[in-house]
């Protein structure tokens, strides 16, 4: 059996050649929704699969959607917000994968149409010259999910080769039950392969 048929599913991918030895280093990106208060669920769950974790946050993110202090010290690292000066050292290494989650409406829309008006935004518009696996959990309700912008945006995200989770709503189920946001798959996808579209190339 390869080597590869026995990594664990979502277990890390090798260090890139170049880079410093030590631990794969995953990019969270977290935005503002009501569900990202459960990052410290993803960033467990990372450090259990053997990744280092640091996190980077929307500037709405940061106005109270999750524990900011509690997740620093989760991952012994500050969250990146807002743009370092030219002096200032950069605080994360390059990522080896990088997962979004929860990703909002806006952030999708955004990203797919090449807006980087934000550190997060900026630093998703750059994966894809990159080339590192980006994984991402939606949370965007069924209304905004059924607007047509939306729709085209996942098409070209997807044709960028990024890889997507069940999409979730938030919406209470029948019963009246909340569904479960499944924080761990977005690990999951990080480990299946996805081909991407050439560069420049709008997707299919």
């Amino acid at each position: 059996m390869s080597e590869q048929a026995q990594k664990p599913s979502g277990a890390p991918p090798a260090k890139n050649a170049g880079t410093a030895p030590g631990k794969p280093f995953l990019y969270v990106v977290v935005c503002a929704a009501g569900i990202a208060e459960g990052v410290s669920k993803l960033i467990t769950a990372a450090q259990e699969r053997g990744w280092e974790v640091g996190v980077i946050a929307t500037p709405v993110a940061m106005g109270g959607f999750f524990d900011t202090a509690a997740v620093e010290a989760q991952t012994r690292r500050p969250i990146r917000s807002a743009w370092r000066t030219p002096g200032d050292p950069r605080p994360f290494p390059p990522p080896d994968a990088v997962a979004v989650a929860p990703a909002t409406f806006n952030t999708l829309n955004k990203w797919a149409a090449g807006i980087a008006d934000t550190l997060a935004l900026a630093t998703l518009c750059e994966t894809y010259g990159l080339g590192v696996p980006v994984a991402v959990l939606p949370c965007v309700s069924d209304t905004l999910a059924a607007h047509p912008a939306y729709r085209d945006s996942l098409v070209r995200l997807r044709g960028m080769g990024v890889r997507f989770g069940e999409p979730f709503s938030g919406e209470p189920a029948p019963d009246g039950g909340r569904p479960e946001f499944g924080w761990e798959r977005v690990l999951d996808l990080l480990d299946t392969p996805v081909a991407r579209a050439p560069a420049g190339s709008p997707g299919p």
